[in-house]
């Protein structure tokens, strides 16, 4: 994602930022855009929407953080046909199309087992709007692909993220309220994990508290102080949590292979 743009008149360089929360300066040259890479594909590229499993709701709607113009993000899984799958040129790992984004079946497994938030909240959306057979499989095992791990995904990722917005704070005095919303979400979201083995997808009972962040309400003092006390909530969670140490690779495994095999029949 692009974390900062060029200032007005100066280099078209971006900062970009990777998953894994590393930022690298890019000229603008060296930059596509996804949806116009898509748009220019010949007219018989295969259409892969079709062949989506499970559709849901994410998102501010999901999150009970939404307003009157809110968009509608939709995600989910799709299950490519077997022929499809095994051919050369083999099938995308995520198709995109406007405010919908869905993983191939694997890549979205693997996500999970590795307790990637995004796709944990997808699995625990609470605005389901398809689920197949395979898909409400999938959701039977959910919890298999919870773990100890979220500790560090949710965590690791909200301390990285503040030291950047500490920094730019310093250096540009200015935050993105939102991203310092849902960053306090984030730990919210993993405290509750810990401590009930169900991912917290709806923060609604929270909603007045953060949308005072995201509105700028809330001073950067506020907001530091609940920071810190989430993180001491989040440490006693993680000290006495029952989850886990890893997820269950078995049960995710058998799962994919009984999918595969459904696109095989199919």
């Amino acid at each position: 994602m692009v974390a900062r743009a060029p200032a007005q008149g100066g280099p078209s360089v971006y900062s970009v930022q990777f998953p894994d929360g590393a930022l690298l300066d890019v000229n603008r040259v060296h930059l596509g855009v996804r949806r116009k890479e898509a748009e220019a594909l010949p007219a018989d590229h295969t259409d892969y929407f079709p062949y989506v499993q499970y559709r849901c709701v994410m998102g501010s709607r999901a999150f009970g953080l939404d307003s009157a113009g809110s968009d509608t993000d939709l995600r989910g899984f799709y299950l490519p046909p077997a022929t499809a799958h095994w051919s050369l040129g083999g099938v995308p790992e995520q198709l995109e199309r406007g405010e919908e984004v869905y993983w191939e079946a694997r890549k979205f497994v693997l996500l999970a087992l590795k307790a990637n938030p995004n796709v944990l909240e997808v699995l625990y959306s609470p605005q389901v709007l398809t689920v197949t057979p395979v898909a409400q499989a999938l959701l039977d095992i959910r919890g298999a692909f919870l773990s100890r791990l979220v500790y560090q995904t949710y965590g690791g990722y909200v301390m990285g993220q503040f030291k950047r917005l500490e920094a730019d704070r310093r250096n540009h005095g200015d935050i993105r309220p939102k991203h310092v919303m849902h960053l306090l979400r984030l730990l919210l979201s993993g405290i509750h994990v810990l401590k009930t083995g169900e991912v917290l997808v709806d923060v609604g009972e929270y909603r007045e508290r953060l949308l005072a962040v995201k509105s700028g309400e809330l001073s950067w003092e506020e907001i530091g102080r609940w920071r810190l006390e989430l993180h001491r909530t989040f440490d006693e969670a993680y000290a006495r949590t029952h989850l886990p140490e890893r997820p269950d690779y078995a049960r995710a495994e058998a799962w994919l292979i009984r999918a595969r095999r459904t696109a095989v029949e199919q």
